[in-house]
């Protein structure tokens, strides 16, 4: 996309670092192949859609040709926000607006922008919506690095369109120009959120296509829930930190009743995921879900038992800052006396930097791959 200042785009609130970036080449090869194909030529205000733009790349760009009232869905809040700074650095942050995951976002859309999710249960969220409610003549652009490609995604996309054609790869991208929209194949897939009952748990779950493990209990969960009943048991409040589908707070919900539990993530599926599951083992009463970064709009002191799962990749790169944010935020938000419960790969090494940022650290279980430890703020 010539002239387009990528450069100036941050990941900013999100972790950066030297091998982070804000922009790569699927973002200018979508823009290019898009532009190339006269995607942009004859679009209406409020004909393009974009989802899945990291950072604002792709949202950006196109509000630099002329596109206007650009609907823009990402899962992640941190991306989300970093699309709103980028955007006001840029004076286009009246160029497009947020919408969640649903068909007020892609009616009667013609064009549609896609860096394609690495989960293929994500994609096919997206294409059966798209091909639901989008113009019949949409044509969706669809993009990632190819090490993160694979060709069944080009048959999740043929589940809900006609065409699926896959471009030249350019510095180690790819590009899938997806058209003939079938609503009808579409509507006549499994509905979202998918459904599950975990019988070893006893809890059914939600998960809508983006959020983690989906209609799964992934193994660091599976352990931490085996000692949660030891975790301060006269605590009444308690926060689900990075809930994902919301089973651990749904599981203390139901085993403790006196409790009220927060459960809070970043991702919009996740947050879809957490309300459906609550409200399916009948505990939406005392689980609130909230979409936040980290815990930043949970007030100092405000909790007795925080549980968190922590993620260990920032996409497709290893790195701790998600997890150092989380322990940093729950450290602010526990009362004196408090606890974190916090399950982690053992390799990772993390209890010196709980430590360091929550307080004394005892271990509470360990296997051949996890460990689950309980760290404790001081009193003030």
């Amino acid at each position: 996309m010539p002239g387009f200042a990528f450069e100036r785009l941050r990941r900013w609130p999100d972790v950066e670092a030297p091998n982070l970036f804000a922009a790569d080449a699927a973002d200018r090869l979508i823009l290019d192949t898009a532009a190339e194909a006269g995607a942009f030529d004859a679009l209406g205000d409020g004909e393009l859609v974009v989802i899945g733009d990291a950072y604002g790349a792709l949202t950006l760009a196109a509000a630099d040709l002329g596109a206007r009232d650009i609907r823009v869905h990402q899962d992640a809040l941190t991306g989300t926000r970093a699309l709103a700074a980028n955007a006001t650095t840029l004076g286009l942050e009246t160029a497009y607006a947020d919408h969640d995951l649903d068909a007020a976002l892609v009616a009667g859309a013609r064009v549609v922008l896609l860096r394609l999710p690495r989960s293929l249960d994500a994609l096919a969220e997206i294409a059966a919506l798209v091909a639901r409610h989008a113009h019949p003549d949409v044509v969706v652009f669809a993009g990632g690095m190819v090490k993160h490609l694979t060709t069944a995604m080009n048959g999740v996309l043929a589940e809900s369109f006609g065409s699926v054609a896959a471009s030249l790869a350019r510095q180690k991208a790819r590009v899938l120009t997806v058209t003939g929209a079938r609503p009808d194949a579409a509507e006549s897939l499994e509905p979202w959120p998918r459904r599950a009952f975990d019988d070893e748990l006893g809890v059914g779950v939600c998960a809508h296509g983006a959020a983690f493990a989906g209609t799964s209990v992934d193994i660091g969960t599976r352990f931490l829930l085996t000692v949660i009943d030891d975790a301060l048991p006269d605590a009444q409040a308690a926060i689900d930190l990075g809930c994902g589908t919301g089973v651990i707070a749904t599981t203390l919900a139901r085993r403790r009743p006196g409790i009220r539990v927060l459960a809070t993530d970043q991702s919009a599926a996740a947050v879809a995921s957490a309300r459906a599951t609550a409200e399916a083992n009948g505990v939406a009463d005392r689980v609130e879900v909230v979409r936040d970064d980290a815990l930043g709009s949970q007030p100092d002191a405000s909790a007795d038992l925080i549980v968190l799962n922590p993620p260990f990749h920032i996409g497709s790169a290893v790195h701790t800052g998600i997890a150092l944010r989380m322990f940093a935020d729950a450290a602010r938000v526990l009362r004196p006396g408090g606890e974190l419960w916090t399950v982690w790969n053992s390799h990772l090494g993390y209890r010196s930097a709980l430590e360091r940022t929550v307080g004394p650290t005892r271990q509470i279980a360990r296997n051949a791959k996890f460990t689950v430890t309980a760290s404790r703020r001081p009193p003030a």
